[in-house]
C-alpha cells in the first residue's frame, strides 16, 4: 500500500473512526501512535501526555479508566467491571452491580499479560510486572508483581539497579547518542553490537 493510501487511512481512523482494522493492519501503528488514536476518539475518561499503549492492550471498558502523563501499557489487560455478575444475577433473582474505575497515574508501566482489576489506583511512579494480577491499589514509587501482586522492591530500588547493569552494556554509547526513545539512523548498529556481544556474531 503506498504512502498515500497509508495517510488516507489514518485520516479516516483518527477523524471519523471508521477502518480501524484496516488502520492497524495496514499502518501498523505503534504505541504512542495508537495511544494518540485512542486519545483522539476520545476512548477514555481522559489521557495525560506521552503515553503509550500497545495495539495487543485490551481494555474493556476504557470510560472508566484515566491516565496521567508518560503511560506506558504493553499487551495488558483492564477490567473496570466484573464479568461473573450476570452470571450470579440471572442465577440468583437479583440486581447486583459491581464496577470500577481504574486509574494509571503518572509514570506507570504495566507489563504483558498484567491483568488490572476494577477499583484500582496505580502509582504514581510504579511498574506492575508481566504477569501480574492487581486488585488493590498500588502506591507510588514501587515494583509489583505476581498474583496477587505484591511489592517486589521501590521504583529507586529498581531505577539504581538498572543504572549499575546499563553501566556495563557495550552499547551505551549509542544509547546516550539517542535524541528519543527510538533511532531509525543508530538502530542497526545497535543491533549489531548487541547480536555480537550476546552471541559472537551476527546471524546468518
Amino acid at each position: 500500500m503506498n504512502a498515500w493510501a497509508l495517510a488516507m487511512l489514518r485520516k479516516a481512523a483518527f477523524e471519523q473512526g471508521r477502518l480501524i482494522g484496516s488502520y492497524k493492519r495496514y499502518c501498523r501503528p505503534d504505541g504512542r501512535e495508537w495511544a494518540e488514536f485512542l486519545k483522539a476518539r476520545c476512548a477514555f475518561f481522559s489521557m495525560g501526555e506521552n503515553c503509550s499503549i500497545q495495539t495487543n492492550v485490551h481494555i474493556a471498558d476504557p470510560s472508566y479508566v484515566r491516565m496521567g502523563n508518560n503511560v506506558r501499557l504493553s499487551g495488558c489487560t483492564l477490567f473496570g467491571h466484573d464479568g461473573s455478575i450476570n452470571m450470579i444475577n440471572r442465577a440468583y433473582g437479583l440486581k447486583l452491580d459491581r464496577v470500577g474505575k481504574i486509574e494509571l497515574l503518572d509514570n506507570v508501566y504495566v507489563g504483558h499479560q498484567a491483568i488490572i482489576l476494577p477499583g484500582v489506583t496505580v502509582g504514581p511512579n510504579a511498574i506492575v510486572a508481566s504477569g501480574a494480577v492487581v486488585s488493590k491499589d498500588v502506591p507510588e514509587n514501587v515494583v509489583y508483581g505476581g498474583i496477587p501482586a505484591k511489592r517486589i522492591c521501590s521504583l529507586d530500588e529498581h531505577v539504581e539497579r538498572l543504572k549499575k547493569q546499563a553501566a556495563d552494556l557495550p552499547w551505551m554509547h549509542l544509547i546516550e547518542e539517542r535524541n528519543a526513545e527510538f533511532d531509525p539512523e543508530i538502530q542497526p548498529e545497535l543491533d549489531r553490537i548487541r547480536l555480537a556481544t550476546w552471541y559472537g556474531a551476527v546471524s546468518t
